[in-house]
């Protein structure tokens, strides 16, 4: 494990696995580092592979009062200490990445997977959701803020959350609960961010699995057609998913294309 000083002074912890051009996995809600291991070291004959615990997760620090520009300035850090030109980001994470590179965070190329941008068909976003999230933070309450993103948020059953409760797993997620709020500070109201995407002049993969909503694969339609060079990227998958060896194939072809 290594680690960086961000502007403020958080502590962002991060490992790398390879060697060739540096490339940043970038985790959206309720993902640590850890998840990426695996992805990571199978990049990792091609490309030197960051993961990185974003603020307030796994092994980084966090500083109050959270602001959107600090998790920029922290990807900014860890760009400019690893010398990484690519960046990959999956849900909401991508929000982040997109506000990163706008703002003027470098990278010769981007990947995204399924950003969440609430399109025409999408369900509607949760009554006041990020003002619960808030509350339930505000009041000792990290398992409500989690079970709020998993049963209405992410639409996963709530028996399925239930059985979470009292393990290991859900301490973990109660752990992390706080930087739901993050999370939906970046995306905002969720809407597609048509002005932002516009600033964004570096190559993107947009990707979704065949098997999300069909929203979802709008979503990254629309984001894909919005962007000034993108291309479009149908894998099979499950929702929200694409196994590994498809998405390896896919962000390896990419990212050496041209190259």
């Amino acid at each position: 494990m290594n680690k960086v000083s961000s502007k403020d002074g958080t502590s962002i912890a991060y490992d790398t696995f390879g060697s060739g051009p540096g490339l940043i996995l970038i985790a959206g809600a309720f993902t640590d580092r850890s998840y990426y291991e695996p992805l990571a070291t199978a990049l990792s004959p091609d490309f030197t592979v960051i993961t990185y615990d974003r603020r307030g997760r796994g092994d980084s620090t966090d500083t109050a009062p959270y602001a959107v520009e600090r998790e920029i300035e922290d990807l900014a850090a860890l760009r400019e200490v690893t010398g990484a030109v690519y960046a990959s980001a999956d849900s909401s994470g991508v929000m982040l990445l997109f506000r990163a590179v706008a703002a003027g965070v470098p990278f010769d190329k981007l990947a995204v997977m399924e950003p969440p941008f609430r399109v025409e068909g999408a369900p509607p976003a949760p009554d006041r959701y990020l003002e619960r999230l808030q509350e339930f933070i505000a009041t000792g309450n990290p398992g409500g803020a989690a079970e709020l993103f998993m049963v209405e948020a992410v639409g996963q059953p709530q028996e399925m959350v239930d059985g979470f409760k009292g393990t290991p797993m859900w301490t973990a997620l109660e752990a992390m609960a706080p930087t739901l709020v993050y999370d939906a500070l970046q995306m905002g109201d969720s809407s597609l961010p048509t002005d932002l995407l516009s600033k964004i002049s570096a190559e993107t993969l947009a990707i979704h699995s065949t098997g999300s909503p069909a929203w979802m694969q709008s979503a990254v339609a629309t984001t894909a057609a919005t962007l000034p060079s993108a291309r479009l990227a149908a894998l099979d998958g499950q929702f929200h998913q694409v196994s590994q060896d498809v998405l390896v194939d896919a962000l390896k072809d990419f990212f050496r294309s041209g190259s």
